[in-house]
């Protein structure tokens, strides 16, 4: 399947809502460190407490929860591939945007606090070979 190419305007126009659903898929991660640090402190706690049994299993609530947050993880990183743009990281936010510029296949970058998308890379540079867009 042929990725989707974008322009510099493109990617810059898309972004805000990208943006958006980073900043939902950032508070759902971070809900999910925190419900899972808080299995992992109550798998501590029984465990000092001689692991007694109880009848019923404690952590099936919170194991539940944190495997439908997985599950709204991940079909939150898929929509990211279903606009066409790559998700590098969540924290900070790292998108690149398939294209090309000057004939050789790029992605354009743009990282969280970033206003708009200004700067690209090949496609084997990575974050630290960013180069400005003459337009930007």
């Amino acid at each position: 399947m042929q990725p989707n190419l974008f322009t510099l305007s493109e990617a810059n126009a898309i972004l805000p809502q990208l943006q958006e659903d980073l900043l939902k898929l950032q508070l759902l991660t971070q809900q999910f460190e925190e419900k899972f640090e808080e299995l992992q402190m109550l798998k501590g706690k029984h465990q000092m407490s001689g692991g007694a049994d109880v009848g019923h299993d404690p952590y099936f609530e919170l194991e539940s929860q944190l495997e439908f947050m997985r599950i709204e993880i991940d079909m939150q990183i898929g929509n990211f591939d279903r606009k066409g743009v790559l998700l590098k990281m969540i924290n900070p936010g790292l998108i690149d945007f398939p294209s090309i510029f000057n004939g050789e296949e790029i992605l354009i970058c743009w990282k969280q606090g970033e206003e708009r998308a200004t700067h690209y890379h090949g496609w084997n540079d990575g974050f630290m070979g960013r180069k400005a867009f003459p337009e930007a």
